[in-house]
């Protein structure tokens, strides 16, 4: 039987390229994202909904338990950025990230949990971000909440063993997607447009370019998947081409 995995985000370029490595490995894929369906026919379920609204995440899971019964992996990929520096960042924009970044997890994981201890375990794989290691300026709401992802990750793990079910993180660094290219605008790479930007980007990672979305699907994959990663759990998987392996003062 085809395993079956959720992916929250999926419109985004690493949601639809985790949707599409997944599929080529024999998933059934669940998209889920407020925006349209996405191009790619790699999904096998869509669902449009605002997965950080409480009713709406409830809604998600109890189609997911009519339609398909079980999951197998959970996936919580969405996320908002806002980049600005913190005391230009209005309440709202702060609630909005840790809301889309954060709440949705803890309710996600809350409604995934009854279907995911059904089948005997799962795994869920929550993308951070290196911004939770390691962070630069103007971009402090977003780094918050993905280092508190983290710590929830951790947390879930232990919290969630004794159900067999595996709790892990990606950490992606500089991945060409649209989100990274809205952030270029911070300052902290020079340039006069976005190949510029790009290039100098790619020039302070150890392997000397920016990572491809589907590269971090792969690793998700991997965490995901009981055939490769059965004894993995609570643990950080940063996918950043070695940029926070060298020191900044090298």
């Amino acid at each position: 039987m085809s395993r079956t995995v959720l992916i929250t985000g999926v419109a985004g370029g690493i949601g639809s390229a985790t949707a599409q490595v997944f599929a080529e490995a024999g998933w059934r894929v669940i998209g889920v994202d407020r925006g349209d369906r996405p191009a790619p026919t790699s999904l096998h379920r869509f669902i449009r909904a605002d997965i950080a609204d409480i009713e709406q995440s409830r809604a998600i899971f109890d189609e997911v338990t009519a339609q398909e019964g079980r999951l197998d992996a959970l996936v919580n990929n969405a996320a908002i950025q806002v980049a600005k520096p913190l005391v230009e960042t209005t309440p709202e924009e702060w609630d909005a990230v840790m809301a889309s970044n954060l709440r949705s997890v803890y309710l996600g994981v809350r409604h995934a949990y009854p279907l995911l201890r059904a089948d005997g375990g799962g795994a869920i794989v929550n993308v951070s971000s290196v911004h939770a290691v390691a962070t630069s300026a103007n971009i402090a709401a977003y780094a918050a909440s993905k280092g508190a992802l983290l710590a929830l990750t951790r947390a879930l793990a232990i919290e969630l063993a004794r159900e067999q079910i595996r709790v892990n993180a990606v950490l992606p660094g500089a991945v060409d997607t649209p989100m990274l290219h809205a952030g270029l605008t911070r300052g902290h790479v020079e340039g006069t447009n976005i190949e510029e930007l790009m290039d100098a980007l790619a020039a302070r990672t150890v392997m000397g370019r920016i990572g491809k979305p589907t590269e971090i699907g792969r690793a998700i994959l991997f965490l995901a998947d009981s055939h490769y990663s059965s004894f993995v759990t609570g643990q950080a998987l940063i996918v950043d081409g070695g940029a926070t392996a060298r020191l900044s003062t090298e």
